[in-house]
């Protein structure tokens, strides 16, 4: 099995067409499908079943293809990591966040390591924890900022704790806060509420549904299914209220008003997550480092 065959086959079953993957990897159409019939001989049984303008995986190809992947993604990293010249003039890092924390934490520490290392190429995913953990686990991103727990049946990662953030209820400036009064927002005072939810997927969504459930009633939605910044953007024109990270609420804090969670409140712990079996990139560790030391 050749590591270029591998190419072919991931290039072939992501396009699902012949000639479109040769083009995908620069090479005559002809010469890809040798390379194939050659991986399919090897491996003793066919990748693909092949009819008039309609490529499909067989179960031996569906079998292959996270493993061809992973093996290529790993391919990649190493590559990256011995281009990398000293004191990191070159480089990648493959950094995947949930929304709030792309636009709470990040920007300032990608600033900082932007300007100390300005010739590493920074490559963001931003998306939720579940799906950030499959992204780590097939080799699509070298560090990880998740929030724990971990889903269940998570593949074999590390996961150091970063930090623990309160999380805040936003309004509208002219907008009366629930439980007015009492020291802070309970989270029973937003039963009734119309609350602006964050879209299904969002670690946010889970944490306050659940702790609504946990107080003993449903929440309501004034509008849900949102990014971060739609979510902010309708709390301020007045559709009703969320709860958002602390950190969130300190950048974002023009036109919304807020309002702390009364104790216990509601919290959140961040982790810094990368394969146990790969170890960083040099540059994702010096990252690593001044994430650590903000």
């Amino acid at each position: 099995m050749q590591f270029q065959q591998l190419q072919y086959f991931v290039a072939v079953a992501e396009t699902r067409h012949f000639t479109r993957a040769a083009e995908l990897v620069h090479v005559a159409q002809p010469s890809l499908s040798q390379q194939i019939k050659a991986l399919e001989r090897e491996l003793g049984a066919d990748l693909f079943l092949r009819a008039r303008g309609n490529i499909t995986l067989t179960d031996a190809g569906e079998a292959l293809l996270p493993l061809a992947r992973r093996i290529l993604a790993d391919a990649d990293t190493a590559r990256y990591e011995v281009q990398e010249l000293v004191q990191l003039r070159s480089g990648r890092v493959r950094l995947g966040a949930t929304p709030s924390l792309c636009t709470g934490l990040l920007p300032d520490v990608l600033r900082a390591f932007h300007d100390r290392y300005p010739g590493i190429q920074l490559l963001i995913e931003e998306s939720g924890s579940h799906d950030l953990v499959r992204e780590l686990a097939r080799g699509a991103l070298d560090l990880a900022l998740i929030v724990l727990p971990l889903p269940p049946a998570s593949p074999a990662l590390t996961t150091v704790e970063l930090l623990r953030e309160d999380l805040v209820v936003v309004s509208a400036p002219d907008a009366t806060v629930p439980g007015r009064g009492r020291g802070g927002v309970r989270i029973a005072d937003l039963e009734g509420e119309r609350l602006v939810m964050f879209r299904h997927g969002y670690d946010l969504r889970e944490l306050t549904v659940a702790a609504c459930r946990s107080a003993g009633f449903e929440p309501g939605f004034a509008v849900e299914g949102g990014e971060m910044d739609a979510v902010l953007g309708f709390v301020r024109a007045g559709l009703g209220v969320a709860v958002v990270p602390r950190m969130v609420a300190a950048r974002s804090g023009r036109g919304l008003r807020v309002t702390p969670l009364a104790k216990p409140g509601l919290h959140r712990t961040i982790a810094l997550a990368h394969r146990s079996d790969v170890a960083p990139p040099r540059a994702a560790r010096e990252l690593q480092r001044m994430l650590f030391e903000r």
